[in-house]
């Protein structure tokens, strides 16, 4: 893996270890497990950084499992191009607009994640950081919150009632655009692509950058 991957991948598994820590401190009320998907479903915009790592994730797999992750995502890839035929290569958030990407979102809201091989996640070490801050809370010292995304928290009423937990977010977001910045550098020579976003499908499957 190369080194600017390696670094966010580093810094994604501060998020992990804080999930970890929640769940510690707060026995059988996380009910995030292998096996459930409620939030393995539908396009989501991922970052420059996390292109760079799904890449490097899928290319460490074994052929068989490469392949099928491959054609899941052409498969959701022109799924998405369908819905949205203007949509031009590198088929970045920003170049298609705010309110068609949204629509393209709610759309196709039930497609699982190109990702998904056997009810599991194939490239888990390497998922984006929207997945791994999906199921918690977040608390910020500076004040900022981020509310639990699980879109099955209501079936856990004990997880749903659970405060936000604490994160340095400030500190975490200086690391991590540092490596946008290197994530955009690799993927096409230039550091304005920093704050290029995409679709998994696209990355994967599309003809985003590099």
């Amino acid at each position: 893996m190369n080194r600017a991957a390696l670094r966010y991948r580093t810094l994604l598994e501060q998020l992990d270890a804080w999930t970890a820590d929640a769940r510690r401190r707060h026995p059988e009320v996380l009910p995030c497990r292998p096996g459930c998907t409620a939030c393995c479903h539908g396009p989501f915009d991922i970052s420059a950084a996390d292109v760079l790592l799904l890449r490097e994730t899928v290319a460490a797999l074994p052929s068989e499992r490469r392949a099928l992750i491959a054609a899941q995502a052409e498969e959701a890839a022109r799924r998405q191009q369908d819905l949205a035929p203007t949509w031009q290569s590198p088929h970045a958030v920003e170049g298609l607009g705010e309110a068609p990407f949204d629509a393209l979102c709610e759309a196709l809201a039930d497609e699982p994640c190109p990702c998904l091989v056997d009810g599991l996640c194939a490239v888990y070490e390497g998922r984006p950081l929207v997945c791994r801050l999906m199921g918690l809370g977040l608390a910020a010292p500076d004040g900022r919150v981020l509310a639990n995304g699980c879109p099955i928290q209501s079936e856990f009423p004990a997880y749903a009632e659970l405060a936000p937990q604490p994160l340095d977010l400030t500190a975490f977001e200086e690391t991590e655009q540092a490596c946008l910045v290197e994530a955009g550098l690799q993927l096409s020579g230039e550091e304005a692509e920093a704050g290029f976003e995409t679709t998994i499908a696209m990355a994967l499957g599309g003809a985003a950058p590099g």
